[in-house]
């Protein structure tokens, strides 16, 4: 079963699409454990994320839905091969909080990641040097112990990003960009940094700028992740003081993709973005000079 018997993220997801694909069949949980010679029980602990569900038990259930063969199928299978598989992130788990973990999975299996973000650079876009001073600034205190684990989780999180892995869009609010909140070398560092992930083919980094007014107080920070080969958002995390939030309802997907819609039409277009960044950091030389 999921670690610690409690649903997982790829159990949950998995769960829920086996949910919505045998009401579109309109059988009962009955009907379904028919299929897999397993109890009514077994089939609302598998939709509700709570155990691990076979490969087999997946594609028995699929065909009986009418989903069979094609991308949807595969990639139930696939969740359902990877709900116990151990990520690389594991052997740093007991310093990691469980949200986080969920954030974390997330990543790893999307094949789009968006992120706004109007407090700090993204976590994967930051550098080594500015990830440990952000965590030194936490009001939490965080024993160098947690805090060493935490930064290597970190650049850990960028490979999947550096590797083409995912399509990454970020939007990141210009008062980050122009007033570093940390040691003027670390920011021209990260600045630096930004602007080399720019041209990876798989990365798409734009400004919202100071002009775009009330646009950047329509929501704070969020990471949007979709699973498919189409951009649809299928979860959202929220970073607040104390943790990380996902969120799976429709409704939330919905208005979270809406509003990443509108943060991203009221951004500068990459090409403007990186010269922003250019000018403000060739200011920033100019200064120490």
């Amino acid at each position: 079963m999921p670690a610690g018997g409690k649903p997982t993220v790829r159990s949950r997801r998995l769960g829920t699409a086996l949910r919505q694909y045998r009401q579109a069949a309109q059988m009962d949980q009955a009907q379904a454990a028919e299929v897999i010679a397993a109890s009514p029980a077994k089939i609302s602990r598998m939709e509700s994320g709570h155990v691990s569900c076979r490969v087999i038990d997946v594609r028995l259930l699929l065909t009986a839905y009418g989903v069979t063969g094609g991308e949807r199928a595969a990639r139930l299978e696939e969740l359902a091969k990877g709900s116990n598989r151990r990520g690389w992130w594991l052997e740093h788990a007991a310093h990691l909080r469980a949200d986080y973990l969920d954030h974390i999975s997330l990543e790893d299996d999307a094949t789009y990641i968006r992120e706004w973000q109007p407090v700090t650079f993204p976590g994967l876009l930051q550098t080594s040097c500015y990830a440990e001073a952000v965590t030194a600034a936490s009001f939490d205190y965080i024993a160098p112990e947690r805090s060493e684990k935490l930064i290597k989780v970190r650049m850990g999180r960028q490979a999947k990003i550096g590797e083409g892995g995912a399509t990454y869009a970020a939007i990141i609010w210009e008062p980050i960009i122009a007033h570093p909140l940390l040691d003027a070398d670390i920011h021209r560092e990260q600045l630096a940094y930004v602007l080399e992930a720019g041209k990876r083919k798989n990365v798409t980094i734009q400004v919202l700028p100071f002009t775009a007014g009330t646009v950047a107080s329509l929501t704070s920070a969020f990471a949007a992740f979709s699973f498919d080969s189409e951009p649809i958002v299928e979860a959202v995390t929220l970073d607040n003081l104390r943790g990380t939030s996902v969120l799976e309802a429709a409704d939330d997907l919905t208005a979270y993709a809406n509003a990443f819609d509108q943060l991203r039409s009221a951004a500068l277009a990459p090409e403007a973005s990186a010269r922003l960044i250019r000018g403000v950091l060739r200011s920033s030389k100019g200064h120490t000079t």
